[in-house]
């Protein structure tokens, strides 16, 4: 949706972000940190009143959140109605977005876009102990392979609020003809490395007779090292459909193959609810 909010979150505080993810994230995980816990504890490191984070709290990150509306990639405000307004044509047939992210939860969930258009959001949590509500421990850490837990509790129609109370309902056996979401009927938008499971995950369906959906990696072709990692990650081992510059808009590869691809799903189901009634 947007450049990553890390990276904003800490420049806005006067944080050299270089520094930040190329010496001291980097070093906690030659220590051997996973790399989701290693950037989430040197965000904590950053944390607390004579810090340069300052005094943290959710509220904080939800505030900062407002401010990535304005730096959406382009055509992404526009892709969300064009899908809807798409997908009303058709009978029966409704659409839901989900962010899956290593990213802060609390900042996505400040977005007024997020609020308006977003079913679920699944990203890491940080928490506090005190009345300040000072940030100071992790509460939720989603690594490369823990985003497919997310895509599996989407697919058998697990809600946040029923994990709260059930944290393992998701292993609950369903067959694919009980689940909420087919994976046929997933498309998969990611930007990183981390997003591979998730690809391979929706592309291949999980051993849905239905079949896979459709994964669209996102890069910036104007970095040689992002798409050479486009070409030998994503696309030579088929991981993905298609990996395109990250612009929405109706006239771009990525927004148009967006909006073709749900226009198609949506004809397919119909087609197929058609043949049921017959």
């Amino acid at each position: 949706m947007v450049p990553d909010s890390t990276t904003e979150l800490l420049t806005a505080h006067g944080i050299q972000p270089q520094d930040f993810w190329l010496k001291e994230v980097r070093g906690l995980i030659e220590s051997g940190y996973d790399p989701t816990h290693a950037y989430l504890r040197r965000i904590l490191d950053l944390v607390g009143h004579d810090k340069p984070l300052g005094a943290l709290t959710a509220d904080d990150l939800r505030k900062f959140g407002q401010s990535m509306d304005s730096k959406l990639y382009p055509g992404l405000l526009e892709l969300f109605d064009d899908l809807r307004c798409i997908v009303s044509r058709y009978r029966d047939v409704s659409i839901e977005f989900y962010i899956v992210s290593g990213g802060l939860q609390d900042i996505a969930e400040g977005s007024q876009i997020v609020k308006k258009y977003f079913t679920g959001i699944y990203g890491c949590q940080l928490a506090g102990d005190t009345n300040d509500g000072v940030l100071k421990y992790v509460k939720r850490a989603i690594t490369f392979t823990e985003k497919t837990r997310y895509i599996f509790e989407i697919n058998k129609g697990v809600t946040p609020n029923q994990v709260v109370q059930k944290p393992y309902l998701v292993n609950t056996h369903k067959g694919h003809e009980q689940r909420r979401v087919r994976f046929s009927n997933m498309i998969y938008v990611g930007d990183g490395l981390t997003d591979i499971p998730c690809f391979s995950l929706i592309k291949n369906g999980a051993n849905d007779p239905e079949g896979g959906g459709i994964a669209f990696a996102v890069f910036d072709p104007s970095k040689e090292r992002a798409a050479k990692q486009a070409l030998q990650e994503y696309l030579i081992p088929g991981r993905v459909t298609s990996a395109h510059a990250p612009d929405y808009t109706k006239s771009r590869e990525l927004g148009t193959f967006i909006r073709t691809a749900v226009a198609q799903r949506c004809s397919a189901i119909n087609l197929k609810q058609e043949e049921v009634e017959r």
